[in-house]
C-alpha cells in the first residue's frame, strides 16, 4: 500500500491515477491518518434496450387513475 500526503497527491496526481489504474493500492492521508482510497471506476455498460422484454407485464389498471387517497400522497400542497 503506498501512502501519500495530500500535498504530494495534488503534485503527483497522474502518476497516482496510472498507478491506481495499474491496480495499485494508493491512499492519501492528512499528516499520518490514512483519509482516502484513490480507485479506479467501474466503467458503465451500454444499455441495452428490450433486456426486459418478457419479463414485466402491466395489467388493465395501469393507464386507470389512482384511488383518491392515494392520490393526495401525489399532490403539492
Amino acid at each position: 500500500m503506498a501512502q501519500f500526503s495530500v500535498h504530494d497527491a495534488k503534485t503527483n496526481l497522474s502518476r497516482l491515477i496510472a498507478d491506481a489504474l495499474a491496480g495499485g493500492d494508493v491512499v492519501i492521508a492528512r499528516g499520518s491518518v490514512p483519509v482516502v482510497r484513490l480507485v479506479p471506476v467501474e466503467p458503465r455498460g451500454r444499455r441495452v434496450f428490450g433486456t426486459l422484454k418478457g419479463k414485466i407485464t402491466l395489467d388493465k389498471a395501469f393507464d386507470e387513475p389512482l384511488p383518491a387517497d392515494e392520490l393526495e400522497g401525489w399532490t403539492l400542497s
